[in-house]
């Protein structure tokens, strides 16, 4: 399945390679022209068979990871996050380390040997660790070295009757559903961007956007859902399981008012299911996209995911399958000139 290949697949920000690869190896048959940029961003593009407006989507191939920082004479590692990690759900989870997946285990001080006042707050990154089974300095760097990237060991599963868990939904699930997309060819040049180091700043899509000129993008992406007990309703941002979510405002972009409506009265006259993101908080690849070059139209299309950015999260087969519904209407709508 290539959802569960995808997340699987380890690549933070600057590190890409591996999920770059994957992707490639799949699109490179469905298009008419890859290139790879500097910043390492993949490019496909699948001509028209007329002129008209060229449409870009964007999805990221990075995932949050930590950073090995420090190799103590124990052989314990230190860490710092790569992108925006709560670390209340780091300790006792599984990791494997860079190129070769070596294994370890994210460790703190036992909680009886903590003091009282330490039990009352959570335990900070600066008082964290992995332990990858060494025991000195000179072993570990064996099998590690400063600069290399650990990912969340989470194996991918269907879980209840609709739901998939696993890592980097955010944005895997997006990669997913743009290689879904372009296996069908549109009366417009159609841009498929994978982009990079979206989770430290947003960085691959600003330099991407401003070779391709867009005139309309749309940014396919997993998202934040609290539908969970201790959570009032207005807080849940989305749902898992209620459709796909359009966003009217985020940290870093308002989206186009006129595209925003078109896709609401799309999924109304399709009957496809959709929600408006109820969260202003975080950004996405649209804010660099919107502000490249003279402007750019942009939309964003996401997946509610709980537990996003953390070692594992769960989405709704169903969302994913309403959602290519709905980025496939919008694309019919901008071949027939209605856009």
């Amino acid at each position: 399945m290539l959802l569960k290949r995808l997340s699987e697949a380890c690549g933070g920000p600057g590190q890409e390679d591996e999920v770059r690869n994957l992707i490639r190896d799949e699109v490179t048959p469905l298009v008419d022209e890859i290139s790879t940029d500097a910043l390492g961003n993949l490019i496909t593009l699948r001509r028209g068979n007329q002129e008209g407006p060229r449409v870009m989507i964007a999805a990221h191939m990075d995932e949050v990871a930590l950073m090995i920082m420090a190799i103590e004479s124990s052989g314990l590692l230190k860490f710092n996050p790569i992108g925006g990690i709560d670390p209340r759900v780091l300790v006792a989870k599984t990791v494997v380390i860079g190129k070769n997946r070596v294994p370890g285990v994210i460790g703190s001080k036992p909680i009886h040997l903590q003091r009282p006042e330490e039990r009352e707050k959570a335990i900070s990154i600066n008082e964290m660790f992995i332990d990858i089974g060494v025991s000195s300095k000179s072993e570990a760097e064996k099998l590690v070295k400063i600069g290399d990237l650990a990912y969340f060991s989470t194996k991918f599963a269907e879980i209840g009757n609709d739901k998939f868990k696993g890592k980097a939904f955010d944005d895997r699930v997006g990669c997913s559903m743009l290689i879904d997309l372009l296996h069908d060819r549109y009366d417009f040049p159609l841009y498929g961007v994978f982009t990079v180091q979206e989770e430290v700043g947003l960085r691959g899509a600003g330099v991407a956007a401003h070779r391709i000129q867009p005139d309309i993008a749309l940014v396919l992406e997993g998202t934040t859902a609290s539908d969970v007990p201790e959570t009032p309703e207005h807080k849940h941002a989305t749902s898992v399981g209620k459709g796909p979510c359009i966003t009217i405002m985020d940290s870093s972009v308002i989206p186009d008012p006129r595209l925003v409506a078109t896709l609401l009265q799309i999924a109304s006259e399709n009957e496809i299911p959709v929600q408006i993101r109820r969260n202003t908080a975080g950004g996405t690849d649209a804010g660099k996209i919107q502000s490249s070059r003279s402007g750019v139209r942009v939309a964003t299309i996401s997946i509610p995911c709980r537990y996003i950015h953390s070692p594992v999260a769960v989405m709704s087969k169903a969302d994913y399958d309403n959602a290519l519904k709905l980025v496939k209407a919008f694309l019919h709508c901008v071949e027939k000139g209605e856009i």
